[in-house]
C-alpha cells in the first residue's frame, strides 16, 4: 500500500462527499472521485485505484438506492433483474478491461455524451412524466438489456455510468427523470458489487482508505437523494445537463490533448 498523508486523505474524503452527492443525483460521480484519487495517489497502481474507488463509491450508490428505494418505491419487477444483469454485464466487463485500449472507448463515449446533452436540451419535456414505451415482456426484456450493455461498461471503463442508465431509461423506457434516478442507483449498486468482486481477485484495493471514502460517499450520497427526491424530475434534468456537459469536456480534453 501507497504511504498517505492525512492532507491527501482529507483530500480525497472531501472529493468523495461531493461524488456522492453528484452520484445520488444524475450520477457521474467518477468524473470527480476518480481523477481526484489519480491526483492524490500518483504512486498506486491502476488496479488499486480503479477497485478502491469502486468500493468508495459502493458505499454512496448503496445508501441512495436505499433513499430511492423508500421515497420514490421504484418497480421491483423492473429493476430486480435490470440490476442482476447489470452486475454480470459490470464483472465480465472488468474481466476484460485489461485487454481493450481505453483509446477505443473515449472518442464513442464522448460522441454518445454530445448526444445525450443535445437530445435532453432540444427536448424540455423529456423525463417531466412517466410514459412507458414497451409494454409486460418487451418491457423487462428492453430494461435487462439496458442494465446488461451499461454493465459491462461500467466495469470495462467506467465514466457517465449513471448518466448513460438514467438517459437509457428516460429516453428509451420513457419513465420521468426521478423515477430512472431510483432505478439507476439500484443498478449502479449492482454494477459496483460486479465490478468490485473482480478487481478483489485481481487488483488490491486499498481497504481502509476506501472504506474512509466510502464513509464521506454515503454521507454525499445519502443528502444528494433526498435533494433529488424533495426537488423533483425537473431539478433532476437541470443537473443532469449540468454534469453530462462536465463530462463531455473532461472527455474531450482526454481525446484531444493527452
Amino acid at each position: 500500500m501507497p504511504e498517505i498523508s492525512l492532507l491527501t486523505v482529507l483530500f480525497l474524503v472531501v472529493a468523495a462527499f461531493a461524488a456522492g452527492w453528484i452520484d445520488a443525483v444524475v450520477g457521474g460521480g467518477g468524473l470527480l472521485q476518480l481523477p481526484a484519487m489519480l491526483l492524490g495517489l500518483p504512486h498506486a497502481s491502476p488496479a488499486q485505484i480503479l477497485s478502491t474507488n469502486k468500493i468508495s463509491s459502493l458505499f454512496g450508490t448503496a445508501t441512495s438506492a436505499v433513499t430511492f428505494g423508500v421515497k420514490v418505491r421504484p418497480d421491483r419487477k423492473t429493476v430486480l433483474p435490470m440490476a442482476l444483469l447489470a452486475g454480470i454485464g459490470a464483472a465480465a466487463g472488468a474481466l476484460v478491461a485489461t485487454k481493450i485500449p481505453m483509446a477505443w472507448f473515449k472518442p464513442i463515449v464522448l460522441v454518445l455524451l454530445v448526444g445525450v446533452a443535445i437530445y435532453t436540451a432540444l427536448k424540455p419535456s423529456l423525463g417531466a412524466r412517466t410514459a412507458l414505451r414497451f409494454d409486460g415482456r418487451d418491457h423487462y426484456v428492453a430494461a435487462g438489456a439496458v442494465g446488461m450493455l451499461i454493465g459491462f461498461y461500467d466495469g470495462a471503463v467506467g465514466p457517465g455510468t449513471g448518466s448513460f442508465l438514467i438517459f437509457a431509461l428516460v429516453g428509451f423506457l420513457g419513465y420521468n427523470f426521478l423515477q430512472a434516478s431510483a432505478k439507476a442507483k439500484i443498478a449502479n449498486v449492482a454494477t459496483n458489487l460486479g465490478a468490485i468482486a473482480v478487481f478483489a481477485a485481481h487488483g488490491s484495493p486499498l481497504w481502509i482508505l476506501g472504506l474512509i471514502m466510502g464513509a464521506a460517499n454515503m454521507l454525499g450520497g445519502l443528502l444528494g437523494a433526498r435533494t433529488a427526491v424533495a426537488r423533483g424530475s425537473r431539478f433532476v434534468r437541470i443537473i443532469f445537463l449540468v454534469v453530462v456537459s462536465a463530462l463531455i469536456l473532461r472527455l474531450a480534453y482526454d481525446v484531444f490533448y493527452s
